[in-house]
């Protein structure tokens, strides 16, 4: 089976300089891969790239075996799905109301919602635990509520592909967790193929199928968690000493900081 999505030899600016330098990737169906680097490294840029936001320079990217710059912006959302990182909503929607724009681009010239698109949004409420939120204002939600409500509105697009910029960033442990289950299960369910920016890397690591590492616009390491995420590729990258071991309980690979001064803790990331 052919990958969903193909970049190759991909670069990218803003101004004179390169953001990202010839980004070689393949997305295939049903995995999900992990990017993960420091801040700056290009990885939110790599996201807006793969979601046909940003043009690139140089390169070709491939969307179901077709160049992106072919699809107009209402096909590859039927194809794509973006969960940001943030969103503002200046109005109070409802978390139904929220989860219906996921539609949009399947709307025809009259853009309301018919009961199909009714009966699509609440599937999707049930898969992420969202429909008992239905009546709620997206104000009122915790932000692991609301991260679930991004994603179940991702999935009423229908989509095949579903990109998440840092989707625990602002989470506590337990709604970090929930978060990667839930993807991990939608995956598996769904057949959906998923890439997922995030800093935590330890936890990235026991979900993800593979990981890339990006290092100043570039890839230093992509491959299976194991190897991507050693001591060495860690601490070239992010400057700054680790310890690399395994997770006892998922033997995954588990990245702790380690502290110059004694008489501090190190810390898991």
């Amino acid at each position: 089976m052919d990958p969903d999505l193909i970049l190759r030899d991909v670069y990218f600016r803003y101004d004179s300089q390169w953001c990202l330098e010839g980004i070689d990737f393949e997305l295939k169906r049903g995995e999900i891969v992990g990017i993960i680097g420091p801040n700056g490294s290009g990885k939110s840029t790599l996201l807006k790239i793969m979601d046909g936001l940003l043009r690139i320079q140089k390169g070709e990217i491939l969307l179901f075996n077709k160049p992106i710059s072919r699809y107009r912006r209402g096909d590859i959302a039927r194809h794509i799905a973006m969960v940001p990182q943030e969103e503002t909503f200046r109005f109070s929607f409802l978390v139904s109301e929220v989860v219906l724009m996921g539609r949009f681009s399947h709307l025809g010239l009259f853009p309301f919602e018919g009961k199909a698109d009714l009966e699509i949004a609440n599937q999707s409420m049930s898969l992420t635990g969202t429909l008992n939120l239905a009546t709620r204002s997206i104000h009122e939600l915790s932000g692991g509520e609301r991260q679930r409500v991004l994603i179940a509105r991702a999935l009423t697009q229908r989509a095949q592909i579903i990109l998440l910029d840092e989707p625990t960033s602002f989470l506590d442990i337990r709604h970090k967790v929930e978060t990667f289950e839930l993807i991990s299960y939608l995956t598996l369910t769904q057949g959906l193929s998923v890439i997922i920016v995030s800093h935590d890397i330890s936890l990235a690591a026991q979900y993800c199928h593979r990981m890339l590492l990006l290092n100043n616009g570039v890839v230093y390491k992509i491959g299976e968690p194991a190897e991507v995420i050693t001591a060495d590729n860690i601490s070239a990258v992010y400057q700054c000493p680790v310890l690399v071991d395994n997770n006892p309980i998922s033997k995954t690979p588990r990245v702790t900081i380690l502290s110059k001064r004694k008489d501090s803790k190190e810390e898991t990331v």
